[in-house]
């Protein structure tokens, strides 16, 4: 079995972010290249793992983050 998923180098870990999409602002923590692939489809997201002020950490793509002002 393949793996499910391989971490990314990205200029933005750890530092402070901004979601685009969503506006929250957080840390980023990780990006990661992850398999979503079904029976039929295989196909690979870029996701960006970002820790909010609550602790919690949520998902989105990497095309959507940039450096918080």
């Amino acid at each position: 079995m393949s793996e499910q998923y391989a971490y990314l180098p990205h200029r933005l870990l750890r530092r402070r972010v901004r979601d685009i999409a969503s506006g929250i602002e957080g840390e980023l923590m990780a990006v990661i290249n992850e398999n979503v692939s079904t029976a039929s489809v295989a196909k690979w997201v870029e996701l960006a793992y970002i820790r909010g002020a609550s602790g919690r950490e949520f998902t989105t793509s990497v095309a959507n983050v940039v450096a918080a002002d």
